[in-house]
């Protein structure tokens, strides 16, 4: 019979009149991955925040290592065992890797820290890892998954033995994603275990042992990964119902060319590339690590500068030399680290939704015009179904995917012919992936056009018209939505040439 490191049994929590869990049962083996799933708001967060101590509960308890914590409102457990990687990474750039692991405990004599002693003991944790980094590299010269390494070896250094990560490979690309991976494999074979929310479901398949599902602050699933369990299965129990996105494709009347490039290149990035867009097209380009995608919409943004080619809108040649020359054609971006470059943190919902049409809003250029600003907050609201509060709540008091939300909202405000979205449902959960797909259909039904950068094949094959393969700065293949596959897809990005079914007779 395996070990359980972790038991929770009825867990309450409440805050103010609203009731976020409802008598959820959680628990962990040693030396597994298991699964936490559910929308954004079903009370995964406020459930891991209460194990590591950070809320405390209203009602239950938690076992860790048979060993009972009270969980009423003056006993909140606090257990070096328990370490929690949040998606917004704890890390200092300015300092080295030992004095990120050592900040705010730093070993001392007296006045005088014991740097040579820290720096040991973290090049013994992270041979512990196989990972073979410097403790004196600095943060900012590491990768996004190194940086997750980085937060995985503070959490040992603590003696953690459960590991709870949120979303850790949404900002990580498939190299990354694996050597994460990869790294998660070797502890655990030591021992830790790991609570592993996300909602890139075919992760879940390919790391977890075990998952347990939520959905509107309870329990509806939980079990074992190795039992025949799917990708929809999962989809279905999050969201309640099934989930078919071929039913939401909407076949469009494709009008004019709005965009095209002929021989656009830009020094060693990419390559003689060559696509159009029509109205009420979506476009994809995908790939691998390295492809140029990111590159090429960004130089389409006037974001990357000089660069040798042609660019035409509307069929004429542009000059994209800044952002406002983007701008002013009614191109619009949508960036791919939206919770790092797409909110301002300091401002409410409603002011973030309206930033691009601040200056529209004004009344003779001073005064904000707050009953216009007001109706198309709750027109975006409306139809994107951004769960909140209040308008005049801050930013962050939002769930990560009603915060990508209310940046699409943003985009959309402005009126634009056509959209670059750079990873559209990143972080975003099942349903409300459904909902930004359904949207985009429907907004390109309308006449507005897309060119959607993304790494999933799965994302480009159900939402786009054409696709685009990029392969180290080229474009290797032009697929049409009837024709494509996955296989074509991975073939272009790694280099191959792609048979169309008409060669292969």
């Amino acid at each position: 019979m395996s070990e359980k490191v972790i038991q929770m049994t009825g867990m309450r929590k409440s805050f103010g009149m609203n009731e976020v869990l409802h008598g959820v049962d959680f628990t962990l083996e040693k030396g597994s991955i298991h699964a936490l799933l559910g929308e954004n708001g079903t009370g995964k967060s406020t459930l891991m925040n209460i194990l590591a101590g950070v809320i405390p509960g209203n009602a239950g308890t938690v076992e860790i290592h048979e060993k009972q914590y009270s969980l009423d409102h003056s006993s909140v457990p606090v257990s070096k065992e328990i370490g929690f990687i949040h998606q917004e990474l704890a890390l200092v750039n300015d300092l080295n890797i030992f004095e990120n692991l050592y900040l705010g405990r730093e070993l001392k004599n007296g006045v005088r820290l014991r740097k040579k002693e820290m720096a040991e003991k973290t090049q013994e944790i992270l041979a512990s890892m196989d990972v073979t980094l410097s403790p004196y590299t600095m943060v900012r010269d590491l990768n996004a998954s190194y940086k997750q390494v980085i937060e995985i070896a503070r959490a040992l250094l603590q003696e953690a033995e459960v590991i709870i990560m949120d979303e850790p490979t949404t900002a990580l690309t498939n190299v990354e994603i694996e050597r994460v991976f990869k790294l998660m494999r070797t502890l655990k074979k030591k021992g830790v275990s790991f609570i592993f929310i996300s909602h890139k479901l075919n992760e879940v398949t390919e790391i977890c042992d075990a998952y347990t599902i939520m959905r509107d602050g309870i329990v509806v699933s939980t079990g074992k990964v190795s039992e025949k369990v799917t990708e929809d299965f999962m989809a279905r129990q999050m969201v309640g119902k099934t989930l078919n996105y071929d039913d939401l494709y909407l076949k469009r009347e494709l009008k004019e060319e709005i965009l095209r490039t002929e021989h656009l290149e830009r020094s060693r990035e990419f390559r003689d590339v060559n696509i159009h867009v029509r109205r009420g097209e979506i476009v994809g380009i995908t790939g691998l690590l390295g492809d140029g995608r990111y590159e090429v919409a960004n130089t389409i943004f006037g974001n990357h500068t000089p660069y040798d080619g042609k660019i035409y809108i509307h069929g004429q040649e542009v000059q994209m030399n800044r952002i406002q020359d983007a701008l002013k054609r009614h191109i619009s971006y949508l960036p791919r680290d939206r919770k790092e470059n797409g909110i301002v943190k300091d401002m409410n919902i409603e002011e973030n939704l309206t930033l691009s049409v601040m200056k529209d809003l004004k009344k003779a250029g001073i005064f904000l015009d707050h009953a216009k600003s007001r109706e198309i907050v709750e027109e975006y609201v409306r139809k994107i179904n951004i769960k909140l509060e209040k308008i005049e709540d801050n930013i962050t008091s939002l769930s990560g995917g009603n915060q990508q939300k209310v940046i699409l909202a943003r985009t959309l405000s402005s009126n634009p012919e056509l959209i670059i979205l750079d990873n559209p449902t990143q972080g975003v959960d099942v349903g409300a992936k459904l909902e930004i797909y359904k949207l985009i259909q429907t907004l390109a039904a309308e006449g507005m056009s897309f060119l959607v950068l993304s790494g999933e094949a799965q994302e480009v094959l159900f939402l786009c018209d054409r696709i685009y393969v990029m392969f180290h700065g080229d474009v290797k293949a032009e697929l049409d939505r009837k024709e494509a596959s996955e296989e074509m897809i991975m073939i272009a990005a790694t280099g191959g040439e792609v048979k169309r079914k008409e060669e292969s007779l």
